[in-house]
C-alpha cells in the first residue's frame, strides 16, 4: 500500500526541494480525495458541471507526462497519450477515466509522478525545455515545477469540493 501521510514541506530547505516537497504534498492530497471511493464515487459529478474526481486525477497524470517528458525532455508521448486523438475530444483524459477504474486511474497518476520525478532529479532548475510551449516560449524546469504546482492546488480545490458533495469529507 502506498503511503499518503501528508508531510510538511521542510520550512527552511533549498529551492529544489521546496518546490519538490511543496509538488509531493499537493499530489498526495489528491490520492487522498480518491482514496476509498468506488467506482461511482469516482464517476459521480455535480449538477452543473461534468467533472468528476477520476477525470481530475487522470487529467494531472497527463499533464505531468506532458510538461516533464514531452515539453521538457521533447520526448513523444507514451502510452496511452500517444494513441489519443485529441481533436475528436479534447478532454479525453476527463471523459474516459470514469470507466478506468479507481485503481487504474491512480496508477497512472503514480507512475507519471515517478517519471516527472526522476526527470527533476536529474536536472537543474534552471535547465530549459528542449520544446517551446505552443505559444513559441521557453520554460525553464523550475517553471515547469511551479506550473505544476499551481495546477495541481487548483484541482485539489475541486477534488474538495467534490469529495465533500459525495460523502461529507473535508480536508487537506
Amino acid at each position: 500500500m502506498v503511503d499518503l501521510d501528508l508531510v510538511e514541506p521542510e520550512p527552511a530547505a533549498d529551492e529544489r526541494t521546496t518546490l519538490v516537497q511543496h509538488l509531493d504534498e499537493q499530489r498526495t492530497i489528491m490520492q487522498r480525495k480518491l482514496a476509498g471511493l468506488d467506482q461511482d464515487a469516482l464517476a459521480a459529478s455535480t449538477a452543473r458541471s461534468s467533472l468528476t474526481l477520476a477525470g481530475l486525477c487522470h487529467h494531472l497524470a497527463m499533464v505531468e507526462d506532458w510538461w516533464f517528458s514531452y515539453v521538457f525532455l521533447d520526448n513523444p508521448p507514451a502510452a496511452p497519450w500517444a494513441a489519443i486523438d485529441w481533436d475528436a475530444d479534447p478532454d479525453w483524459e476527463f471523459t474516459t477515466a470514469v470507466d478506468l477504474g479507481g485503481e487504474e486511474v491512480v496508477r497512472r497518476y503514480r507512475a507519471s509522478i515517478a517519471r516527472s520525478n526522476a526527470i527533476t532529479a536529474a536536472a537543474t532548475l534552471d535547465q530549459l525545455a528542449l520544446r517551446p510551449r505552443p505559444n513559441g516560449s521557453i520554460v525553464s524546469l523550475r517553471w515547469i515545477l511551479a506550473h505544476m504546482l499551481v495546477e495541481t492546488a487548483r484541482h485539489n480545490g475541486h477534488a474538495d469540493f467534490l469529495r465533500e458533495a459525495i460523502d461529507g469529507t473535508t480536508g487537506d
